[in-house]
């Protein structure tokens, strides 16, 4: 089904506030890029500028872009604001409104400081798959407007808090689980996983992990032709992007470093969070200070820097407008580069 008739089939779940509106196309700009080498200007144009498009958010993750040409820009973000446990739409010229709560925790006792979803993607059949915090699953909004519970066990035991997700052309879905949705997070007695994995998601139900080898695996992308998959570690103490090699059986093989930030003198010490890929293979991954753009061989070429700590990214519009979430903005910069898998869209 189209999303544009799954959008109408779902209006139950979509929730104007007027108290969020902010209907203009001149939006203000924040911070600057850091060019740290000459490649950058490849991507990135000299005058590009970071312009803030809403905010007054708690903690802003996940974007995903979501075609509608229905619409005159040609479609909207939609984006997790995991406290308040709500999914937000942006569309330009309109502003932002309340498209979904709850969003992760569908329960009556209170579920701790991040209850709601956090990365989101579409899928080929264009429904919305969600990581729920308070849920502990991966779940699809479906056409009718109802969700359902894609995976929520391995093993018999149930996810600590599903972060962020990364979908293959064949509908593998591989996401990361940390322990920050969990209200006590490693201490939390309803607990069940003594690690956090990664773990792959196949289209007939069947889940594996896949690592367990990154002590907080975050952020999660694929190279652009699906040989790789990228994962970020949120943990300080081990601030290294891992590749991992993906077998032509889907199964992922020994990771190898990607990038260290401690290494990097530029950068202060610190983890990772969301990231995605372009169409020529460079990393823009949020770390230490903003989101770095690293090449394909993992050299970072400059960092896109806002003030403001940044969750995640994503590729949106024709494919070269990278959009931000950055605490309690939404963000967006244009871009010389397209995300990988734009070519086709």
């Amino acid at each position: 089904m189209p999303f544009r008739s799954f959008l109408a089939a779902s209006i139950c779940l979509l929730i104007c506030h007027p108290g969020f509106t902010q209907n203009t196309t001149n939006h203000p700009v924040i911070g600057h890029v850091d060019r740290f080498e000459p490649q950058l200007n490849q991507l990135i144009p000299d005058d590009a500028q970071i312009e803030v498009l809403c905010s007054g958010f708690d903690w802003a993750e996940g974007p995903v872009w979501v075609p509608d040409k229905s619409v005159p820009s040609g479609g909207f973000v939609l984006f997790s604001d995991i406290p308040p446990n709500s999914v937000m739409k942006w569309q330009e010229g309109v502003g932002v409104s309340l498209f979904m709560k709850p969003s992760g925790y569908t329960g009556v006792a209170d579920y701790g400081r991040e209850p709601g979803s956090n990365g989101l993607a579409l899928d080929a059949s264009g429904r919305l798959i969600s990581c729920e915090h308070g849920d502990r699953r991966i779940s699809a909004l479906t056409p009718g407007g109802g969700k359902i519970t894609l995976a929520s066990h391995w093993n018999g035991k149930r996810f600590n808090s599903p972060n962020d997700l990364a979908i293959r052309d064949n509908g593998d879905i591989f996401f990361t689980d940390p322990i920050y949705g969990l209200p006590q997070r490693e201490n939390d007695p309803m607990r069940e996983l003594d690690f956090c994995g990664v773990y792959r998601l196949q289209p007939d139900g069947t889940v594996t992990l896949q690592s367990r080898q990154i002590s907080r695996p975050n952020g999660i992308a694929f190279s652009p032709d699906q040989k790789t998959l990228y994962v970020a570690n949120s943990d300080g103490s081990d601030p290294v992007w891992r590749a991992f090699p993906v077998g032509d059986d889907g199964e992922l093989g020994e990771p190898s470093a990607f990038f260290d930030a401690s290494k990097e003198p530029r950068l202060n010490r610190g983890g990772g969070d969301g990231l995605k890929v372009d169409q020529q293979g460079n990393v823009f991954a949020t770390g230490p200070g903003g989101v770095l753009v690293l090449s394909p061989q993992g050299k970072l070429l400059g960092r896109i820097v806002t003030g403001e700590r940044i969750a995640n990214v994503g590729w949106g519009d024709d494919g070269s407008t990278l959009y931000l979430t950055s605490d309690m903005y939404l963000c967006r910069i244009r871009t010389h580069t397209r995300g990988a898998g734009w070519g086709d869209k």
